[in-house]
């Protein structure tokens, strides 16, 4: 991938769904899981799936700690969707039906890892670029402030209509706004009498508020096209509205989709899953390769391959905007990219200041307190 590729796309579009979104919720729960077992014990093997409708989550998957499993680890499940339920905004959390089958991990794949091998097959993507400094794309930096923004001003009641539920939407030619898309969840006070669409009012608020506060700075002389709940009302979000599912905002939780999606999901795994140990190590690599300009790199591609059950990497590959390819410095200088190495090198089991609920909305990247995002920390 060189500039005439990717670095020269002149429409570029992104989006981003803030922490109320279905999906975001199983990633929520899924992820205060993960915390939960590794504050109990940090060897805890965990991968955790969810599926939620209405006000029910069934929540399935495998976990192995050295506690006891049934009472200490698993017995806190049903309070821990619970408690997420009611953090997000969704209502009571005693409202919500949990139903738990969570079981031992295999121990067919345990063997594996016991090894310190990889827990699963699988390639991942990294990515960097020096256009924005969160060094990730322009879009979708864009589109995620949009995102926390709404969350703002929900929270602060400066839009008090508002609920959970919302995704957001940019456009850019040549680094200018031509469209944003906002659909966000409120509450009835905003719908038209013939409920065909919120009023206008609400409309201009949303955009005095938020979308013209974060795209000052990029928008055009005149007003870009902004559709603002294009189905007219938004009353009905959460799990209500739609299914959630873990994992599949996974796009979202990357870098947008000007950057391709490698291996799986990320949300509910421990790090001896290279899903999203090798993933969050090939940011941190990219990263190092643009701040260092190293092949004169404004942007950097790193794709990591593992084998099941392996300790080094079938691939370590790396190549610049520039079209060099820069796979030898990697290797040289993070020589250790086993599973083990790269859980130690992050301290990824043993969160200091950061957690993995944090990471489950919002997206993965661009923000310090993740230690894969702290430069300082390259050796």
């Amino acid at each position: 991938m060189t500039d005439s590729y990717i670095g020269s796309m002149r429409h570029r579009t992104a989006e981003m769904v803030t922490d109320g979104h279905p999906d975001k919720f199983c990633d929520q729960v899924a992820d205060a899981i993960l915390d939960h077992a590794l504050a109990d014990d940090p060897g805890s093997r965990v991968a955790i799936e969810c599926l939620a409708k209405d006000q029910f989550i069934f929540i399935s998957g495998e976990m192995t700690t050295k506690t006891s499993f049934d009472t200490k680890v698993i017995g806190g499940i049903e309070g821990i969707a619970r408690r997420v339920w009611h953090t997000i905004g969704y209502g009571d959390g005693d409202a919500l039906t949990v139903i738990n089958h969570v079981k031992k991990q295999s121990g067919d794949i345990a063997a594996g890892v016991d090894r310190d091998g990889a827990g699963d097959q699988g390639i991942m993507v990294g990515f960097a670029t020096a256009e924005t400094p969160e060094y990730l794309p322009l879009e979708y930096v864009l589109a995620r402030a949009l995102a926390w923004k709404l969350k703002e001003v929900r929270l602060s009641r400066q839009i008090p209509w508002l609920r959970a539920d919302a995704k957001t939407q940019v456009t850019l030619k040549d680094n200018v706004v031509t469209s944003v898309v906002v659909a966000t969840q409120h509450d009835n006070t905003v719908s038209k009498p013939d409920r065909s669409s919120i009023t206008d009012d609400a409309k201009e608020a949303l955009w005095a508020t938020v979308i013209e506060p974060v795209l000052r700075e990029y928008l055009p002389s005149v007003r870009p096209r902004a559709v603002i709940n294009g189905t007219g009302i938004f009353e009905i979000g959460g799990p209500q509205g739609d299914a959630g599912v873990v994992g599949r905002k996974i796009v979202a939780d990357a870098y947008g989709p000007r950057v391709p999606v490698g291996g799986g999901a990320y949300s509910g795994k421990d790090p001896t899953k290279v899903d999203r140990s090798a993933a969050y190590m090939a940011r941190h690599i990219a990263k190092a390769i643009v701040h260092e300009r190293v092949g004169d790199a404004t942007e950097a591609w790193v794709s990591l391959a593992f084998a099941i059950g392996q300790i080094q990497p079938e691939m370590v590959a790396a190549v610049t905007n520039t079209g060099r390819d820069v796979s030898d410095w990697v290797s040289t200088r993070f020589p250790d990219l086993s599973p083990r190495g790269i859980i130690e090198y992050l301290s990824l089991r043993h969160p200091i200041g950061w957690n993995y609920f944090d990471t489950a909305a919002f997206g993965h990247y661009g923000r310090e307190a993740f230690p894969w995002e702290r430069i300082a920390t390259i050796r």
